[in-house]
């Protein structure tokens, strides 16, 4: 049996990742191996490589005798989420802010102001993302960021369904929270930004308990847009 190409593999890793975080393919839809074999014109040997992959970062879960699925969310799990995310995000925040420079700041800055002027729900889902990236970038601390990119992955698709539902109340409620986090950030003051990032991401889980259903919104399936 032939060995799998690394690049090969991580190259449909990605392809499937970014399937899965634009939406493309909702929680608990069963990935069809041969298919998508036969879409990027390569052999199942790679295939089953990159789903490894994306099972290591908790995108996809595969079971014997029944294939590989696109990870799903209970409502449970998805609280736990949070609460993992309230905790270890202000740790990777407090060792960012002393390595943080200007052009970081000014980054947060014009991201923020994106976010504000902005309507579109998957536009603001990577402006979102960005502007709290930015605001982690000093950090040194590697292996805390990987698990914080990690649970920003797992539950995005949830995060999109509750936009959606919020809409423009929640909007609002957001774009003052990070005007709050920016003053702190572009004042070093790790004290008042790492209290108020545990605040921003602690509002938002207790938000979506009481929106149990984004649970099935982000599970209905979805297409391309």
């Amino acid at each position: 049996m032939s060995t799998p190409s690394p690049v090969a593999s991580q190259r449909i890793a990605d392809v499937l990742a970014e399937r899965i975080l634009d939406g493309t393919l909702a929680p608990g839809s069963r990935i069809k191996q041969d298919e998508l074999a036969d879409e990027l014109a390569t052999s199942r040997i790679p295939v089953r490589e990159a789903l490894r992959i994306l099972e290591t970062r908790g995108l996809v879960t595969l079971r014997a005798n029944s294939g590989a699925w696109v990870m799903s969310l209970s409502l449970a799990d998805l609280e736990m989420s949070y609460e993992i995310r309230e905790r270890i995000e202000p740790l990777l925040l407090a060792d960012s802010i002393p390595r943080l420079t200007d052009l970081h700041v000014d980054r947060m800055r014009s991201l923020q102001e994106e976010i504000a002027a902005n309507d579109d729900v998957e536009r603001f889902l990577v402006l979102d993302r960005a502007f709290h990236e930015t605001s982690y970038a000093g950090s040194e601390a590697t292996q805390l960021a990987g698990m914080v990119r990690g649970l920003w992955d797992t539950t995005q698709p949830y995060r999109r369904a509750f936009v959606r539902r919020a809409g423009a109340q929640e909007s609002w409620v957001i774009a003052a929270e990070h005007d709050l986090l920016l003053d702190a950030v572009s004042r070093r003051d790790v004290d008042i930004a790492t209290r108020m990032l545990t605040v921003h991401i602690r509002r938002t889980r207790l938000a979506l308990l009481d929106h149990p259903e984004v649970i099935e919104q982000g599970q209905a399936p979805t297409t391309a847009g």
